[in-house]
């Protein structure tokens, strides 16, 4: 009769650390038994605008623990049965301490949250995306992965876990097949995700999974399929020819010098080929000299590229104007403000640059990147060798390299012409040689 009613007495519920916060805030339990009360941490958190406080459990289902291996209502509910359990059990000999049944709990939480190193078990596809967000996964030849790259493991992995709880599709190994990549697209597609954002997701999760076959997690191999997958569609940029660089650059700013600095070190971006991150960071000590003439020795953040590119007389002017140094470098978002201000200043106003929006002043669609695209097109225009100027770009492959050349078909054409006049006038003249 007595054990009875410690059971009946015994009573388990759910509270928010911080009911009234903005954010997410921690999930205690309280355990009440005879006289006490056992306050238990679950370590779990909720913004309070997703808590149901009548039912003490989140409004949806699709909340998931923050370990993503179960769903927050369920481990809640296992939680609670177990805190009885503990309670029930430890009878036998007493009633038990608020000590011991928090241990017990804790031993219990322990076990659920074991890493599968520890278990035994292979590791699960969230924690193996974990690790590259993290960046503990490196490349191929053992060099950290760079930060764009380990932000776009983020947004991919933020983007699964969004899929998998609108959609309560369980997210392992085993679940990425043909049937997942019709459901996750259409998500993709319903959030307004443009086709090359959902390229780039796709081919990052096939990296994840890819990574996964190697280190022998899986041997689900559907991801390979020609279906899984979205491909990329040609987007249109421009570049500025060379007149348009030196327009640029011999524009007077001199009233004011944020701008003149900003220009200045767009105009040495389209001289040295290297991305916003790399030119904006050159410092004197990038400088070397071989055989007596200078260049620019560094290495590329985003693909660990060791490049070097000599000077010519723009760079070499735009250093000694700054006593060796680069213009002091701003935020790419400021400076893809501030280059726009400028070329509209310089009234690089033409239009019909771009197919899709003809109307479109050419001020309009300069940024920071256009630079290295007007380095690498300039010089393919010219005639220097493809391969060439992928060492200097630090590009590993021409099919990459290919993607920053913006030549219209009219160049195309034209350069074809030359060729064709180059040709013709050779052939004529061994003709002429021939015939005396």
């Amino acid at each position: 009769m007595l054990r009875s009613i410690h059971l009946i007495m015994a009573n388990v519920t759910f509270r928010l650390k911080e009911p009234n916060s903005t954010s997410e805030t921690l999930i205690y339990l309280f355990f009440y038994y005879r006289k006490e009360v056992l306050k238990y941490s679950t370590s779990e958190k909720i913004n309070p605008l997703n808590w149901s406080f009548k039912l003490q459990r989140a409004k949806k289902n699709t909340e998931t623990t923050k370990n993503k291996k179960y769903a927050l209502n369920d481990f809640l509910d296992t939680l609670s049965d177990k805190c009885e359990s503990i309670y029930n059990e430890s009878l036998k000999n007493g009633v038990p301490s608020k000590e011991y049944i928090k241990q017990k709990l804790t031993d219990y939480v322990n076990r659920q949250n074991q890493t599968d190193s520890e278990t035994g078990q292979k590791s699960s596809l969230h924690e193996l995306i974990d690790r590259f967000v993290s960046g503990d996964i490196f490349t191929v030849d053992g060099k950290k992965k760079a930060y764009s790259t380990l932000q776009t493991y983020k947004s991919t992995q933020n983007h699964l876990i969004e899929f998998e709880k609108k959609y309560r599709y369980p997210l392992n190994f085993d679940t990425i097949t043909l049937d997942f990549f019709d459901k996750f697209n259409n998500y993709l597609i319903k959030q307004s995700i443009g086709n090359n954002s959902r390229s780039k997701y796709v081919k990052t999760l096939k990296v994840f999974m890819t990574e996964a076959v190697e280190r022998e997690l899986t041997t689900n191999l559907a991801f390979q399929r020609k279906k899984f997958n979205v491909k990329r569609t040609e987007t249109e940029a421009i570049y500025l020819t060379n007149d348009e660089i030196q327009k640029l650059y011999k524009y007077n700013l001199s009233d004011n010098k944020t701008l003149e600095k900003v220009r200045d070190l767009f105009v040495l971006g389209c001289h040295v080929g290297l991305r916003f991150s790399d030119f904006s960071r050159i410092k004197p000590e990038n400088i070397v000299l071989i055989d007596g003439d200078k260049f620019i020795k560094i290495q590329t953040q985003k693909t660990h590229e060791r490049v070097i590119i000599p000077f010519n007389p723009i760079i070499t002017e735009i250093f000694k104007k700054y006593n060796g140094k680069i213009p002091t470098p701003i935020s790419n978002q400021k400076f893809n403000d501030y280059i726009k201000d400028i070329a509209e200043l310089v009234e690089l106003n033409e239009t019909g640059r771009l197919y899709k929006s003809p109307d479109k002043q050419l001020y309009e669609c300069i940024s920071s990147h256009t630079a290295r695209r007007s380095f690498a097109t300039n010089l393919y225009l010219s005639g220097f060798p493809t391969l060439d100027i992928m060492k200097i770009t630090g590009h590993k492959t021409e099919k990459s390299f290919m993607q920053y050349v913006k030549v219209t078909k009219e160049e195309t054409a034209k350069r074809l012409s030359k060729h064709h006049k180059k040709t013709f006038k050779q052939n004529s003249t061994l003709k002429l040689i021939k015939a005396s």
